[in-house]
């Protein structure tokens, strides 16, 4: 069974950093599309961004130059550093993994399109 925990989230001051982690346990880990999305308060999911199976990284027009997606295979584990963080990226941050197309991010954008999920980690940027 898939399990994904996110950890990392908490409060920060506009233009500050925060790493989130996501630990995925219950599957080959590196054959998979990871993606990380948010949901603000009264919106709709966003994917964020997402990493393949190979590496190769997408990212949300509004974080990139300012968010980056990373993993570490041997420890089963999914990253997201936010740098520059503005009161817009307030949101809860969800990871979620995609295996239906092989992990190769075909339609990362889409919520629908992933097969599990995290429970989520609060993060608040105060102007």
């Amino acid at each position: 069974q898939v399990q994904l925990a996110e950890s990392g989230g908490g409060s920060v001051q506009a233009g500050g950093s925060l790493r989130l982690s996501c630990a995925a346990s219950g599957y080959t880990y590196s054959n998979y599309c990871m993606g990380w999305f948010r949901q603000a308060p009264g919106k709709e999911r966003e994917g964020v961004a997402a990493i393949d199976r190979d590496g190769s990284t997408d990212y949300a027009d509004s974080v990139k130059g300012r968010f980056t997606i990373s993993q570490d295979n041997a420890k089963n584990t999914l990253y997201l550093q936010m740098n520059s963080l503005k009161p817009e990226d307030t949101a809860t941050y969800y990871c979620a993994a995609e295996w239906r197309y092989g992990g190769w991010c075909y339609a990362w954008e889409d919520v629908s399109a992933f097969d599990a999920w995290g429970q989520g980690t609060l993060v608040t940027v105060s102007s």
